[in-house]
């Protein structure tokens, strides 16, 4: 990726091209900000999702179908869990129970199951939002966990300190993006909003200088994984006063536009 030399007083100047290193949404207040500041804002993933195929996944060594309960932490576990069992010809029982940490991902559940609720379980955010269900199940069942090479920590983390029969399943990949289209392509400032997208900027660009390129940085590993590799954060969200990216960012605009 393209980059321009800078001084320190350059690194005040007006942003007018923003790179967000995620999929374009169909709504978003960043629409609002281009068209209220003129700028030109542009979407492209830095991570994609490849799923393991069938022949892969049996190297685990494990059958869905063993497993009372589906613990489902995202989309991309649903699509590659369905997807897997299909390549490999199972059909979970009508009585498997799933958990689904948030009313987004249960939604989402509803492509692939006749949906009733007495099998599904649904939080509000966080796998402590379904504690109270997963523990009344807990002598009954026996729960697996599709996640990805990243795993799922503090899912994870919960059931072993709360002693339940249950096993993660590696069924998809979250692996670097090819970016090399943009390596003579500048913008004012990259959005990111985890340390996978860090990542994946200097796989494809391992040479890469900030200079007078605008960081704008959510969450603290983010920002962790920034300065490991010798970066600065310019704009970062600060709650309650700074609530979203779009407002630190629209706040950083202001500040320049008034030197």
């Amino acid at each position: 990726m393209a980059t321009k030399g800078a001084s320190v007083e350059e690194s005040r100047r007006p942003i007018k091209s923003i790179l967000i290193s995620q999929p374009k949404p169909e709504r978003s207040d960043f629409f609002r900000l281009a068209e209220k500041y003129d700028l030109k804002i542009d979407w492209r993933p830095f991570i994609e999702v490849k799923g393991l195929d069938a022949k892969e996944f049996r190297k685990q060594r494990i059958n869905p179908t063993d497993y009372t309960a589906v613990i489902f932490t995202a989309k991309s576990a649903i699509d590659h869990f369905f997807r897997i069992t299909k390549e490999m010809r199972l059909e979970m029982p009508g009585d498997t129970k799933y958990f689904c940490i948030s009313e987004a991902v249960a939604n989402y559940l509803q492509k692939f199951i006749t949906y009733r609720k007495r099998k599904v379980s649904v939080g509000t955010r966080t796998i402590q939002d379904l504690a109270p269900y997963l523990k009344k199940h807990k002598a009954k069942e026996k729960f697996l966990l599709p996640c990805s090479n990243l795993g799922a920590e503090f899912v994870s983390k919960f059931l072993n300190d709360n002693e339940f029969d249950w096993q993660d399943a590696l069924m998809y990949r979250t692996v670097a993006a090819d970016l090399s289209d943009l390596e003579d392509v500048f913008y004012d400032c990259l959005v990111f909003y985890s340390p996978l997208g860090i990542n994946s900027l200097f796989e494809n660009f391992s040479d890469f200088k900030q200079k007078n390129t605008r960081l704008a940085v959510a969450g603290r590993k983010t920002t962790k994984a920034v300065v490991e590799h010798g970066l600065k954060v310019d704009i970062t969200p600060n709650p309650p006063e700074v609530p979203s990216m779009t407002a630190a960012i629209e706040r950083y605009i202001k500040a320049a536009q008034s030197k």
